[in-house]
Parts: C-alpha cells; sequence; structure tokens
C-alpha cells in the first residue's frame, strides 16, 4: 500500500503555519501585561503542538496505527488524509477538507480570531479611558478574549485532533478560567461596586439568549 508523499516530515510548514497563526493571534490580541503573555503563550504551545503532528511527525496516528488498520480495513493511517481523525471514526466518505466537522472548525476558528479582534478593540479604548470595557462583545459576556482562544483550539480540534492536543485543551480552558478569575479579582479592586453591577448584568462565559431586565442600563460606561 502506498501512500500520499511526502504526508509528513514537512518541518517547514510546521515553522509556517505556526508562526501563521500565532502571529494572527498576537496581532489579534495584542498582549501586554504577564496575564495577557500567558494566555498567549498557552494558546502558541498549543499550536505548535497542533501543527508539529499535522506536518511534522504524526505521533497520534502512529500510535493509533494498529487499532486504526484493525478497524478501519483498506484506509492508509499514514496518509494526511487519515490525520483527520473525526472522518475515519464517523465513517465519513469523500475528501476530509470538505467533511461537517471540518467546515465547523472553519467557524470557530475564523469567529474566534473575530471575536479576539473585536474584544481587543473595546478594551484597548477602555484602558486609555481608565473605564471599564462594557461595550460591544464586551456588553455580551464578560471573558470574550479567553472565549475566543477556547473556541479556536476547539476548532482545531475539530479539524485535526490529536492525543496531545486533546489533553492540553482541558487544561489551558481550565488556565484561561483561573486567569479570568485572577482578572475579576483586580477589576473588583480597580473599580468596586461598577464592576460588581457589571457582572451582575453580564454573563462571563455565555450570553443570555434574552436581554437581562432592565436592558442595559444597569452597564456603567466610566470608572
Amino acid at each position: 500500500m502506498t501512500h500520499e508523499t511526502p504526508a509528513y516530515g514537512l518541518w517547514a510548514l510546521v515553522v509556517l503555519n505556526s508562526a501563521v497563526f500565532i502571529i494572527f493571534a498576537f496581532s489579534f490580541g495584542k498582549p501586554q501585561t504577564p496575564r495577557d503573555w500567558r494566555s498567549f503563550s498557552a494558546f502558541s504551545a498549543f499550536i505548535v503542538a497542533l501543527f508539529a503532528e499535522m506536518y511534522g511527525f504524526p505521533l497520534t496516528i502512529f500510535l493509533l496505527s494498529g487499532w486504526l488498520q484493525a478497524h478501519y480495513p483498506g484506509i492508509d493511517p499514514m496518509s494526511h488524509d487519515a490525520g483527520h481523525l473525526w472522518s475515519t471514526l464517523l465513517g465519513l466518505k469523500g475528501n476530509p477538507h470538505f467533511s461537517l466537522p471540518h467546515i465547523l472548525s472553519y467557524v470557530f476558528i475564523g469567529g474566534g480570531f473575530i471575536l479576539l479582534s473585536s474584544a481587543w478593540n473595546v478594551l484597548y479604548q477602555a484602558q486609555r479611558q481608565h473605564a471599564l470595557a462594557v461595550a460591544g462583545v464586551y456588553a455580551r459576556v464578560r471573558h470574550p478574549q479567553y472565549i475566543a482562544f477556547i473556541a479556536i483550539m476547539f476548532g482545531f480540534l475539530l479539524q485535526w485532533p490529536t492525543l496531545l492536543t486533546l489533553l492540553m485543551f482541558p487544561v489551558l480552558v481550565a488556565m484561561y478560567v483561573h486567569l479570568a478569575h485572577a482578572e475579576e479579582a483586580e477589576a473588583r479592586l480597580a473599580f468596586g461596586a461598577s464592576y460588581d453591577r457589571y457582572a451582575a448584568a453580564v454573563p462571563a462565559w455565555f450570553p443570555r439568549l434574552l436581554p437581562a431586565s432592565g436592558g442595559r442600563h444597569g452597564l456603567p460606561h466610566k470608572s
């Protein structure tokens, strides 16, 4: 049996793709504080681990090759298409790049970068005015930047799951939740009752489907 040549060992593509997405995240997120750099560094580690398996050495496929060949006879586990494990496991036919998981991955990845950019613009203006960020996406959720990083990582898991990134994902989500709690504690010290009113009106992670009672009147606009 032959497989696509070359399917892996493309370390230049590992470097190129990692650099592209890390630079995108940097330009949209613009880390400044130590907390920003921790969240950005964790995201960067996830991206490098992902592309190292996607184009470099397919550790997950290598470890699962025997199981895959036993349960899915006829596939070449070392081909690039086999790396799209959701298509293989779900028995999807045709080009995996046009499968539903792959299409959904673009929605999460693209939406995550759009959310990250929108959040930064609002946060930057608020910081310049020494005010709470409560406009735009911050009027819907309190932690849009962390949500954006989680959405992007989830999108990549839909596109190309690996054992390492599957293990990293819940750890990174827990780290972002911890960073969000620390961020809220600092905001309460800085803005006091204004932040309490904002937190009472706006959910932390999941936007309300219906407006809260009283609409946006409870949101503070300045510190």
